[in-house]
């Protein structure tokens, strides 16, 4: 009798303790793609993105998502988005961020020239994406780039070459 007594209260008191552990979240932010994304082309030659800024407050954030956005299509081109969307850069030059070090200092400083090509147009209610961090926001903000404005711009200042 003792000696299922001693059973039944070992099976007890494992039950609880298994019971007790819950499985871990696991935390997806650590898998998704902060990458820009093309949601679609407009007739008048813009792009709408969905673009990531980090900062230490939610207006630092979107501004950092807006110059990414600016950023992204002159330097990186687009590659994701719908209708698997691609898009070369601007500046296809090869080190053309290093040789226009310069010209793109003032143009992507605070309240630069960038800030006529790029607007939030497109922004739908709920729209925006945060992951806090304890120390940044993470902000996800959909923007409209003008994109012939600012090849047209680039051209004109002599960084792209016109195409005849």
């Amino acid at each position: 009798m003792r000696k299922y007594m001693v059973w039944i209260s070992a099976l007890c008191i494992s039950t609880m303790f298994l019971s007790s552990c819950e499985t871990k979240k696991t935390s997806l932010g650590a898998f998704y793609s902060f990458e820009t994304e093309c949601l679609g082309t407009e007739y008048d030659g813009s792009l709408t993105l969905r673009t990531w800024g980090e900062g230490n407050s939610k207006k630092d954030a979107v501004e950092q998502a807006k110059k990414q956005a600016v950023r992204d299509v002159i330097f990186k081109g687009i590659t994701r988005g719908v209708n698997d969307y691609h898009m070369r850069p601007l500046v296809t030059e090869p080190n053309g961020a290093e040789k226009y070090q310069d010209y793109f200092n003032r143009f992507f400083s605070d309240e630069g020239e960038y800030v006529a090509f790029v607007n939030m147009k497109d922004e739908k209610a709920n729209s925006k994406q945060v992951m806090e961090n304890r120390q940044v926001y993470k902000f996800g903000v959909t923007v409209r780039v003008l994109y012939s404005e600012l090849k047209r711009k680039l051209q004109n200042d002599g960084i792209i070459k016109t195409v005849k």
